[in-house]
């Protein structure tokens, strides 16, 4: 099919920087629309503390540079668990599929975690 400029633009942007979408990005986005309900359901979306007697696990905080998940949508995010165990790493060169985009970069930042935290 003929690709829509500005949505492809977005894409490559802001979702995952590669130069076609990977299958498994593809399969999943087949279903916006059945499964999904699309990005209007949480574009308000606020998280909210938990329970003070309820303890959360240790966090990452995981996103990339050029993410539409921006550095403003996390800077609260921090503050909401009830324990210092949270960390927050932003991926250089990646998008918001920053798996998907440089592998081994992920890999290594989420075996640095586990190993801080396990």
């Amino acid at each position: 099919g003929e690709l829509d400029f500005d949505n492809d633009r977005f894409r490559v942007n802001h979702q995952c920087r590669t130069a076609s979408l990977p299958e498994p990005l593809e399969r999943a986005y087949g279903k916006i629309g059945t499964t999904w309900s699309g990005l209007d359901v949480v574009k308000d979306y606020e998280l909210s503390p938990p329970s003070p007697t309820k303890r959360l696990p240790s966090t990452l905080i995981l996103r990339g540079e050029h993410d539409f998940t921006t550095e403003a949508c996390t800077a609260g995010w921090k503050t909401l668990f009830n324990h210092k165990f949270v960390r927050e790493k932003t991926l250089e060169g990646c998008s918001h599929h920053g798996l998907l985009e440089i592998g081994s970069m992920y890999g290594e930042v989420l075996d640095s975690f586990f190993a801080e935290y396990d």
